[in-house]
């Protein structure tokens, strides 16, 4: 489990942009970035610096991902065929804590990888306590009896704020992975750049 390293609405205001889509962003009302020399006049940012700050937003959406444990997803990408920022993306829709978060069994993904990490979920029926684990086409997930008492989780599932795509089928507190997504098909509230990080790593 990766420890988060700073606090997440930080990320908002380095980037400039609401990352997760919240209301409760500061980006909503502040647009410059955090510290005292936030309101600087931004220079001109070199491409290395573009596609530095591309893998940022994307590592700091999926919740604070290591470094070691992004370069490996990012291997993984490279290494199955097919176009690999597709890959990237695919790979990353595919972590259980993600899963979790896109049924709406969490308000954020911080909170969904809390939830596996405390051994609230099961796939296939069994209990499964590794948010970076990977989910197939075809698994069910499901919030533990107990889980399912938690206001954390009431509250998630009947929030307007988010929907669930259309790769993740919801009854209740089951959910099935339907299929992995395009980079198209996922609901960023903002852009991201999956081909810069690929250019980022290949120099």
């Amino acid at each position: 489990m990766s420890k988060r390293s700073s606090a997440k609405y930080k990320l908002d205001r380095r980037m400039g942009e609401n990352v997760w889509g919240r209301p409760k962003s500061p980006i909503n009302r502040r647009e410059y970035g955090p510290g005292q020399h936030g309101q600087r006049r931004k220079s001109k940012v070199s491409d290395f610096g573009i596609q530095l700050r591309a893998k940022q937003k994307l590592k700091g959406y999926y919740g604070d991902v290591t470094e070691k444990q992004f370069r490996k997803v990012y291997a993984e990408a490279v290494r199955v065929k097919g176009d690999t920022s597709q890959n990237l993306i695919g790979l990353l829709e595919r972590r259980l804590g993600i899963v979790i978060y896109r049924a709406k069994f969490a308000p954020t993904v911080f909170a969904a990888r809390q939830i596996v990490n405390h051994g609230h979920v099961l796939v296939n029926g069994r209990k499964c306590n590794i948010a970076s684990a990977l989910v197939k086409p075809g698994d069910v997930i499901e919030i533990s009896e107990k889980g399912r008492g938690m206001a954390l989780v009431i509250e998630a599932t009947q929030s307007s704020e988010r929907d669930i795509p259309e790769y993740v089928a919801v009854d209740g507190f089951k959910a099935s992975y339907v299929r992995v997504p395009t980079l198209d098909e996922v609901p960023y509230p903002v852009k991201m750049e999956p081909n810069l990080v690929v250019e980022f790593y290949s120099r």
